[in-house]
């Protein structure tokens, strides 16, 4: 018997709504004040999306594109969270091992948030915070993220399966 590891990797972005929007901006289930919420269907969470992703590439099932739609259009329901733990279950018996997100914007500032986030992720998908990495960065201004339009987040999800 040995492990097949596998690995898969997601994209999500979403451009910010006017800033007197009432919708909150909500990334890694966190709330940010103080920025403006995302143009989305649901909550628009980056973090959580990429995630879903990630998912997505190791499983071959459409999260966002269907299970995601159907729950929000159909449900009404807009938390990512509830995405995310949909997500979870299509893994069957691939265990999750790491998951590894970047995001680039200029806004919100995530430096003083980002073990709360770590945190909160590992909490939704049942892990230990120390098999949760996230990362921030600008990116120089050198894209319309980078120059405070929306976020951008790529994350990657390491599995494990008993074969």
């Amino acid at each position: 018997m040995y492990k097949r590891v596998r690995t898969g990797i997601g994209q999500d972005s979403h451009r910010f709504l006017p800033p007197d929007s009432a919708k909150p901006c909500v990334i890694a289930g966190i709330i940010f004040d103080g920025a403006p919420g995302f143009n989305a269907n649901s909550d628009g969470d980056v973090v959580f999306h990429a995630i879903c992703n990630a998912i997505s590439s190791l499983t071959g099932t459409l999260i966002l594109g269907a299970i995601a739609d159907d729950l929000c259009l159909k449900d009404g329901i807009t938390d990512s969270e509830v995405f995310l733990l949909e997500a979870v279950k299509t893994l069957d018996k691939q265990v999750i091992t790491h998951v590894a997100v970047t995001i680039e914007a200029k806004k919100p500032k995530f430096k003083a948030r980002l073990l709360e986030m770590r945190a909160n992720t590992a909490r939704v998908m049942g892990l230990d915070i120390s098999q949760i990495g996230i990362t921030a960065t600008s990116g120089e201004g050198l894209t319309d993220f980078g120059c405070g339009d929306g976020v951008q987040c790529f994350a990657i999800v390491t599995t494990e399966e008993n074969v």
